[in-house]
């Protein structure tokens, strides 16, 4: 590919390893209701139907911001776009700390989902810096980062022990935020954008990037990911609430 020249494999690993990375921090923080929550419900005496909308907000917010986010990362890369969001997403993660009303959880949560909204981003960006036979491996890789919300499972019943949700909201803040910059500081522009940039070519415009929903087989393929993916957020985002409520558990 054309676009690949120069670049080496250095560079190429930087990239995954780093989008990988971040990928991971924002997965945490996507699914960080699934244990604050609870603790969330108990104090302000949330019903289980208000429980279930706040964390489902983050969930929708995450799944529809990929469109939007898809666009932009093609037309401005996917560094910019995925250390601004990771900047934007902290933000919001921070402003749980000191809300009190439903609404504004509900607010915040809305912010919060935006973290779902990376998958997209870092799948564009870690994509443009591999030769074609050699992107189903790194993306591969990259979307082990998954493993977030297992990471957020296991980590953050221990920060709501001996923090409060409010403080773990913050560090969760802190944590993305410090990603943020360190991705924008250690990455460089995909190899895509930078010879778009370099040649003054125009990039894809959003309609353009929209065609493929008239293909049956794209609404096909999106059928089977809400599916399968979206079963593994649900479970994800609702077990530990159902074992706390079912079988009298401790959160930690």
């Amino acid at each position: 590919m054309k676009n690949l020249e120069g670049v080496t494999r250095p560079d190429q690993y930087r990239a995954l390893g780093l989008s990988t990375l971040a990928f991971t921090v924002c997965f945490a923080v996507w699914t960080i209701f699934s244990v604050i929550g609870v603790k969330i419900q108990q104090d302000l005496g949330l019903s289980e139907t208000q429980f279930g909308v706040l964390v489902a907000t983050p969930v929708l917010t995450g799944s529809i911001s990929r469109i939007f986010l898809g666009i932009w990362t093609e037309q401005y890369g996917g560094r910019r776009v995925f250390s601004v969001l990771m900047l934007v997403t902290a933000m919001c993660v921070y402003l749980l700390s000191f809300v009190e009303s439903y609404a504004l959880f509900l607010v915040a949560a809305l912010g919060v989902g935006l973290a779902g909204g990376s998958f997209i981003v870092g799948i564009a960006y870690t994509s443009y810096w591999f030769e074609q036979e050699r992107q189903g491996t790194a993306l591969g890789i990259f979307g082990a980062g998954n493993v977030g919300a297992a990471v957020t499972n296991f980590g953050a019943p221990l920060l709501l022990v001996a923090l409060g949700w409010e403080q773990t909201a913050v560090v969760y803040a802190t944590v993305l935020a410090a990603m943020a910059v360190v991705f924008w500081v250690t990455t460089k522009e995909d190899p895509v954008t930078a010879a778009r940039k370099r040649q003054g070519g125009a990039a894809t415009s959003a309609l353009l990037q929209l065609e493929p929903l008239k293909y049956l087989q794209v609404w096909r393929f999106a059928l089977y990911y809400f599916f399968v993916f979206g079963a593994f957020v649900a479970l994800a985002s609702y077990l530990p609430r159902y074992y706390v409520g079912a079988y009298g558990l401790e959160i930690a």
